[in-house]
């Protein structure tokens, strides 16, 4: 896979069985995830970049997945105390097995976060909102559980992230519907939150083939196939049809749209 950059990943109904089909579909995909989610690991290293030389006593990582960034978190902030919160609990699972019990992982929901107010000085979540179906609720809770002083640095996924394999496989709506960044924003605002920093950026990733590419998407929860139903073998000839369409000299592209947000409380 190769990368290029350049400046210019889901609402479903809030239902329980919604939230069950996600933790399941990561909680699948936990085992492989970090093999599968460069993609995800390139663009986490661009909010690494702007994090402060300090952070306080208490950090959250929203939607930690495996931990891979909790654990850099760790060691970047010594003196701090670490929280890892997802959905999924097979991921939570697989961070435990890999990184032991100094993290506190905690099972739960970006909307309504089971940690009491003014807890953490330091909100770290890459690619993990875009999942959330009530995006004004989870800026409430950034809010709440954010210190008087406290800061959160999120990377999310805008409209037109995976437009290629949406259009090859000819299924808009099985991938991801993400908010606007005016949404966004307007959350932020009414959250009582300052955007102290914003920045969109297209990310566009390679990969030699079909299979590359759908092992990228679903090694980290997102999926093309209807639920309950098979993808056939002339549904997979049409779709690496469509996509031969768009080869570069650097291989089959997969876009992601990322947002980039700096938060702070409001005096």
């Amino acid at each position: 896979m190769s990368t290029t950059t350049a400046t210019p990943a889901l609402r479903c109904p809030v239902t329980s069985s919604w939230q069950a089909n996600v933790a399941r579909a990561f909680s699948r995909a936990a085992p492989q995830y970090d093999a599968l989610a460069s993609a995800q690991r390139h663009i986490g290293t661009t909010l690494w970049n702007h994090l402060p030389d300090t952070a306080g006593l208490n950090i959250l990582d929203l939607g930690c997945g495996t931990g891979y960034w909790t654990q850099r978190l760790a060691k970047r902030y010594p003196s701090a105390r670490l929280s890892g919160l997802d959905l999924a609990p097979g991921m939570l699972e697989e961070a435990r097995q890999r990184y032991g019990d100094t993290i506190h992982w905690q099972q739960g929901d970006a909307a309504a976060l089971p940690f009491s107010g003014q807890r953490f000085d330091l909100v770290f979540s890459n690619l993990a909102i875009q999942w959330c179906p009530d995006i004004d609720a989870v800026m409430g809770e950034i809010q709440r559980v954010l210190s008087d002083t406290g800061q959160a640095y999120i990377t999310t996924l805008l409209p037109g992230t995976l437009s290629e394999v949406a259009d090859a496989w000819q299924r808009p709506e099985a991938l991801l519907t993400t908010p606007s960044a005016a949404e966004l924003k307007r959350a932020v605002v009414n959250s009582g939150l300052t955007l102290a920093r914003q920045s969109a950026q297209w990310r566009t990733f390679y990969y030699p083939d079909l299979k590359a590419v759908m092992a990228s998407i679903k090694g980290v929860g997102a999926q093309v196939a209807r639920p309950g139903a098979r993808i056939t073998r002339a549904e997979v000839a049409g779709a690496r049809e469509r996509f031969e369409t768009l080869r570069e000299a650097q291989g089959l592209p997969v876009s992601y749209r990322c947002f980039t947000l700096q938060l702070e409380k409001s005096a």
